[in-house]
C-alpha cells in the first residue's frame, strides 16, 4: 500500500502540472513573446561569449552583437523586402482570377471545385461566422492599424527582452545555483553546463537549418518559375522550425501552389523538396540533433505531439529543446546514482 505521505506528493505534483498548463493557456501570447526572445538569446549568446574571449566585457560583448544583428538584419531588409513586397502585391491582384478559376472549375486549380466542391465548403464556413465577418468588417482600416501596431510593438518588446537576457542571463544562472544546496552544488553545475549546451546547440542549429530549408526551397521555385517564390521561401523559413513536422507541411503546400502553375510543375517542386527533405533528413538534423541533444526521432516526435497538445505552435517549439534539458538533467542525477 501506498503511504499517505507518497500520495499527497503524487497529488501535489499532479495539482502543479494542472495549474502550470492552466497558466500556460492563460498567457499563451506573453509566453510567446517571452519563448522567441530566449530562443534568439541563447542564438546570439555563442557569438557573444566569442567576443567575450577576446577580452571584451560582457555588456561591450552584448553591445557589439547587437549592433551586428541590427546590421544583417537592415541588409536583409534592403535586399529581400522590396521583392517580397512586390510579389505579395502581385499575388493580391492575382487572387481575384485565382478564386475566379477555382469557383468555376478552371484552369490546374480547377480540380478543386470540381471534385471537392471547396465553394461550398467556404460558403458554409463563412455563414457560420456571418456576424464575427460583418463586426470586423465594419472598422477594417482600424482592424490593420491594430494588427501593424501589435506587431511593431511585439518586435521592440522581443528586442528588448532578448537584450536584457544576453546581459543577465549569467547574473539569473548564479542566481539559481546559490539556491542550490552547497552539497549539490557541482552537480547543479554539471546539470546547468549541460542543459545550456544542448539546448543552445539544437536553437542555433535548428535556425541555421530551417534559414537553409527557406533558401532552397526559394531557389527550387525560382528555377521552376513558380511566382511568388520569395514570401513562399519566407513561409518555409518559419514552419521549418518544427521539426519532423515542419518539412511535411511545406512540401505539401507548396507542391499544392505550385499546381496553379501546372501539373508538372507540382510534380518537380514535390520531387526536388522530398530529395532535398530526404538528405536533410539523414545529414543536417541529424548531425544538430546528434551533437546537440541525445534523444531518439521517436522521442522528439512525442514531444512535439506532447508540446503541441499543450501549448500549440509554442508548445511544439518548445519540446524538444525542454525534453532534451530534460534529458540531461535525468542522465546526471543517474550518475550521481551510480558514483
Amino acid at each position: 500500500m501506498f503511504r499517505p505521505r507518497t500520495i499527497l506528493i503524487v497529488l501535489g505534483v499532479l495539482l502543479g502540472v494542472v495549474a502550470a498548463l492552466r497558466l500556460v493557456l492563460l498567457a499563451e501570447r506573453g509566453l510567446t513573446v517571452i519563448a522567441i526572445a530566449l530562443f534568439l538569446a541563447l542564438a546570439l549568446n555563442p557569438a557573444v561569449e566569442f567576443f567575450q574571449r577576446r577580452g571584451l566585457t560582457r555588456r561591450l560583448a552584448v553591445a557589439a552583437v547587437s549592433v551586428l544583428a541590427v546590421v544583417v538584419f537592415a541588409l536583409l531588409a534592403l535586399v529581400f523586402i522590396p521583392p517580397l513586397v512586390t510579389q505579395i502585391s502581385d499575388f493580391v491582384k492575382a487572387l481575384p482570377d485565382l478564386v475566379d478559376d477555382v469557383t468555376k472549375g478552371r484552369g490546374p486549380m480547377g480540380f478543386l471545385e470540381r471534385r471537392y466542391h471547396v465553394v461550398e465548403q467556404v460558403r458554409e464556413l463563412t455563414s457560420r461566422q456571418s456576424s464575427d465577418l460583418l463586426t470586423g468588417a465594419a472598422t477594417p482600416v482600424l482592424g490593420i492599424a491594430k494588427g501593424v501596431v501589435t506587431v511593431v510593438g511585439g518586435v521592440f518588446i522581443i528586442a528588448f527582452l532578448t537584450l536584457f537576457m544576453l546581459l543577465e542571463g549569467p547574473l539569473w544562472r548564479r542566481r539559481i545555483t546559490d539556491l542550490i544546496p552547497e552539497r549539490h552544488g557541482e552537480a547543479t553545475d554539471r546539470i546547468a553546463a549541460g542543459v545550456y549546451k544542448s539546448v543552445s546547440g539544437f536553437v542555433t542549429g535548428n535556425l541555421l537549418a530551417s534559414f537553409l530549408a527557406g533558401a532552397v526551397a526559394t531557389l527550387i521555385l525560382l528555377i521552376v518559375g513558380v511566382p511568388y517564390a520569395l514570401p513562399l521561401g519566407l513561409f518555409t523559413a518559419i514552419i521549418e522550425v518544427i521539426p519532423y513536422i515542419g518539412p511535411v507541411v511545406v512540401t505539401l503546400l507548396l507542391s499544392l501552389v505550385a499546381l496553379a502553375t501546372g501539373p508538372v510543375t507540382a510534380a518537380v517542386v514535390f520531387s526536388l523538396l522530398l530529395v532535398y527533405h530526404l538528405i536533410e533528413g539523414h545529414t543536417i538534423r541529424p548531425l544538430i540533433y546528434g551533437r546537440a541533444l541525445e534523444l531518439s526521432p521517436l522521442a522528439v516526435l512525442i514531444a512535439i505531439i506532447l508540446g503541441t497538445e499543450v501549448a500549440g505552435i509554442l508548445g511544439a517549439l518548445a519540446a524538444i529543446p525542454v525534453a532534451g534539458a530534460i534529458q540531461v538533467s535525468m542522465s546526471e542525477l543517474a550518475d550521481q546514482r551510480r558514483s
